[in-house]
């Protein structure tokens, strides 16, 4: 008659004839699940069971009886009875994709509802400085032309109170100073997070600009009409890129 249970193990079908089979319930995810499975097959092979019962691959599978169900093993070995309660704990692949959206992922569909919206130099925080017009001593602007920083600082725009402003970058210590006619601030490149900025709309060969100087849009220091010549080469240089040489 048959042999010790050990040496009876089976990776066939359930069609084999005489196959002893146990009634499980595997719970997975709120879900309740009645399995007849054969005793002599691995816990290997519940797993690819569940996979087909689930969808969820056996690789992300965290199947327990007792404690983790060892792959190697027969049900029979780990003595698994009839009725016995078989938990699995997992996501599948989609699950996991809809939780863990990259952050940058995340942050672009912020972006594109933004984009969705009016543009900036359309806001009302914006118009009141942009409908002053051009400062008298702008400074000129080349369209389609990129072109690294000058010596000199950028002046002849404005901030968001409608007073002059200039950017001075101080290079050798890593430094933006932004001054103003009452204080010029000394603010580390490290410290700003973000520079973002926006074609000034009817003007395009100047731009509206922002440095971003804490967590939130709060802490935007806003400056109005810098040339779209210098636009990449400000980016580059405040966020560490400038170093071409």
């Amino acid at each position: 008659r048959p042999g010790p249970p050990h040496v009876s193990v089976s990776n066939g079908s359930d069609a084999e004839g005489g196959a002893e089979l146990v009634e499980l319930k595997v719970i997975w995810n709120k879900n309740k699940y009645d399995v007849k499975f054969r005793l002599d097959g691995t816990g290997a092979d519940l797993k690819q069971r569940i996979h087909a019962l689930t969808g969820l691959p056996p690789a992300m599978q965290k199947v327990m009886f007792k404690g983790l169900l060892p792959e190697e093993k027969t049900l029979r070995e780990i003595k698994v009875t009839n009725g016995a309660k078989i938990m699995v704990v997992g996501s599948t692949i989609n699950d996991v994709l809809a939780v863990n959206t990259p952050k940058d992922a995340a942050q672009q569909e912020v972006k594109a509802e933004e984009n969705k919206k009016e543009p900036l130099c359309r806001q009302k925080q914006h118009r009141k400085v942009l409908d002053k017009g051009k400062p008298d001593d702008v400074m000129p602007s080349v369209k389609g032309v990129q072109e690294r920083l000058p010596t000199v600082p950028l002046s002849g725009m404005y901030n968001k109170s409608g007073g002059k402003v200039r950017l001075t970058f101080k290079l050798e210590q890593d430094q933006l100073w932004i001054g103003t006619k009452e204080r010029t601030e000394k603010l580390p490149m490290g410290s700003i997070k973000n520079v973002v900025s926006e074609p000034i709309e009817g003007h395009e060969d100047y731009h509206m600009m922002a440095f971003q100087l804490g967590p939130t849009e709060a802490s935007y220091y806003w400056v109005y009409w810098v040339p779209t010549q210098y636009v990449d080469a400000i980016k580059d240089t405040v966020l560490g890129k400038w170093q071409y040489f």
